[in-house]
């Protein structure tokens, strides 16, 4: 039978292990996990897609009658859960795991903001109920707004994204970026929670999009898969670090449409109703109500001139 030498191993892992850590500036106290769980946040997302859609995103023998029920109990179990992952991150974003008066304040701060995220449950609900409508009437395929709602990768994606969003300006980066990047691995979307996007957002497809932290998009706008609002540049600061924070992506005005395969760079503004074909490349504004091409967009590339407000759509 083969052996292996696992004691060598577990001692160098350990090792590794207090390197990292030292070299973090992290302590962690007697046992105790530093961080919140990708898994504990994955049930209580599921719970709380059930507590928004219970009779379509929850228990499949769930009647009307009892549904205010389900919606009691599982609400009350998801905010426990959260409430557990909001002291895990407030502890070791403040370094508090060894300040046990400080600890304390934590956890109050954490109660606080976990009841601010479960008041804003119902402003969420209606957002969604505003994606899942403009998904319904801005596809020709789809026959359903329940059908939008259990198959869209979209609506998926927009549902972790709502209530990641929520918790990132409520202080909680790590929890909102782990909720958007469970359903990035599913849906192959990914949404930073810190951008900014307005009511009837529709991704159609949706494979491969990418919307960058301080993207802002307004109302009623539509864009398709492979379609990337993203920065242009990374400025770093004197010792040579990135500099974190500053708006980097784009706005995007309201009733925007942004077909398939789309890149558009940097902090410029595409204007109100503007459609942008499918392949463009784009670093610069557009105004509003412009159709641009992909011909449109290499002119501009190679300094031929501005983009015109009425450039061929693709």
């Amino acid at each position: 039978m083969a052996s292996f030498d696992i004691y060598q191993i577990v001692q160098s892992l350990q090792e590794v292990r207090l390197g990292w850590r030292a070299a973090q500036r992290r302590n962690s106290d007697a046992g105790a996990r530093e961080f919140p769980s990708r898994e504990a946040l994955s049930v209580i997302v599921e719970q709380l897609k059930g507590v928004l859609f219970p009779m379509r995103l929850g228990p499949p023998d769930l009647r009307q009658e009892s549904e205010n029920f389900h919606v009691a109990y599982s609400l009350d179990a998801a905010l426990h859960g959260l409430l557990k992952q909001v002291q895990l991150e407030l502890r070791y974003s403040a370094g508090l795991q060894d300040q046990a008066d400080s600890a304390a304040e934590a956890e109050q701060q954490a109660l606080h903001v976990t009841r601010a995220f479960a008041a804003s449950l119902p402003d969420i609900r209606a957002l969604l109920d505003s994606d899942v409508l403009a998904a319904f009437q801005g596809d020709p395929a789809a026959r359903s707004v329940d059908e939008v709602l259990l198959c869209y990768p979209g609506v998926l994606a927009m549902i972790h994204y709502r209530l990641a969003h929520r918790l990132y300006h409520l202080g909680l980066p790590l929890l909102a970026r782990i909720i958007s990047e469970l359903a990035h691995s599913t849906t192959g979307i990914d949404i930073h929670p810190g951008a900014r996007i307005g009511a009837a957002f529709f991704i159609d497809h949706g494979t491969g999009v990418v919307i960058g932290e301080t993207a802002v998009i307004g109302e009623r706008v539509r864009i398709y898969q492979a379609v990337t609002l993203g920065a242009k540049r990374f400025p770093t600061d004197a010792e040579g670090n990135l500099q974190k924070g500053w708006p980097r992506h784009p706005v995007v005005q309201d009733d925007v449409v942004i077909y398939a395969g789309a890149t558009i760079l940097g902090r410029i503004t595409v204007g109100q109703g503007a459609v942008i074909g499918g392949n463009v490349w784009l670093t610069q504004d557009v105004p509003p109500g412009a159709h641009i091409s992909q011909a449109a967009s290499r002119e501009e590339e190679r300094g031929i001139g501005a983009l015109p407000p009425t450039a061929a759509a693709a």
